[in-house]
């Protein structure tokens, strides 16, 4: 039987992609350098394949390691599961977060299903509304975690998560060619909606906003339809939607980023619990397709409902 994969390498492999260099996942994992270089020509011998290639002074994942990683990320997460499963010093307390709904549609399933498996005595309340109003909520102290669409102008977030901004229409509607473009988006303070029309704008094409709601079901169903475009991550694509690029006439858009806020004074267990959590539920996170089935996350919830409470449900951007 082949040897197991080395728990402590890949927690020093995973260390050396976050960080972007040996020299700083040395002091994140509390090794020298040399024993961090020595764990990595061990786990390539284990491996049987180059993990890191030479780049000028640096290193960078080679297309195996970039296999690996997706691996490490979830073994070393179900190490932590199997671990935290038989701790009699379990996490207790409540935890309030914050999410806008369109991020709850996408990541929380996740993230709360994981999170309740390894902290069962740690009650969950979640509140929906839009980022600017999750940021006000944060400094009244009145949520210990938000995630947030990032925005260094209005609010200070640390980016867990980057990825594409996208048009998107309905797969079974065209659009009309000689007709402003029309949009279904957030309120005014919606960056994505700021980002949409500045870029329309610059494109010089003409638009005209037809519905405008805080709920992200609302928006889809109005894209669905085939009233509308809007934007979307590209993660929060939904069956039945098409991505709408240049050559439908379309500019392009800047990429989204996703940030964390949290509570300053918050127990540092529950702190770095929780972001764990997200940060690991995020990288797991891929890009829904056209054969996605929605139906997988609305199931999912349902099973944590008894242990959650719900705060100020209202969606929003």
């Amino acid at each position: 039987m082949s040897a197991p994969l080395d728990i402590d390498q890949l927690q020093t492999f995973v260390a050396i992609v976050d960080t972007g260099s040996f020299t700083k996942a040395a002091g994140r994992v509390f090794k020298t350098q040399s024993a961090v270089s020595m764990q990595m020509r061990r786990l390539e011998e284990r491996i049987g394949k180059q993990l890191f290639i030479k780049d000028g002074r640096g290193n960078r994942l080679s297309a195996e390691g970039d296999k690996l990683l997706n691996y490490a990320r979830r073994i070393i997460r179900l190490n932590s599961e199997a671990i935290a499963a038989f701790d009699d010093n379990r996490l207790e307390g409540t935890l309030r977060i914050g999410t806008p709904d369109d991020y709850a549609d996408r990541y929380m399933p996740e993230i709360i299903g994981r999170f309740a498996k390894t902290h069962p005595n740690v009650e969950l309340y979640i509140v929906c509304e839009p980022s600017v109003d999750l940021a006000e909520k944060m400094a009244k102290g009145e949520l210990d975690i938000a995630l947030v669409t990032h925005n260094p102008q209005l609010r200070t977030s640390d980016v867990v998560r980057t990825e594409p901004l996208c048009w998107v229409g309905s797969a079974n509607h065209p659009l009309k060619d000689d007709a402003p473009v029309p949009l279904a988006v957030g309120r005014r303070d919606c960056q994505w909606r700021q980002m949409a029309c500045s870029a329309l704008d610059a494109d010089g094409r003409d638009y005209q906003i037809l519905f405008t709601s805080w709920s992200s079901t609302v928006v889809a169903a109005a894209v669905l339809a085939g009233m509308a475009v809007s934007v979307l991550p590209e993660s929060a694509l939904r069956t039945g939607m098409k991505v709408l690029t240049q050559n439908d006439g379309f500019p392009p858009l800047p990429p989204v980023q996703i940030g964390l806020m949290k509570r300053p004074g918050l127990s540092t267990s529950l702190m770095n619990a929780i972001t764990d959590h997200i940060s690991a539920c995020l990288d797991n996170i891929t890009p829904n397709t056209v054969e996605d089935d929605l139906e997988n996350d609305v199931k999912t919830l349902p099973r944590y409902y008894p242990r959650m409470r719900a705060g100020n449900m209202m969606p929003g951007w």
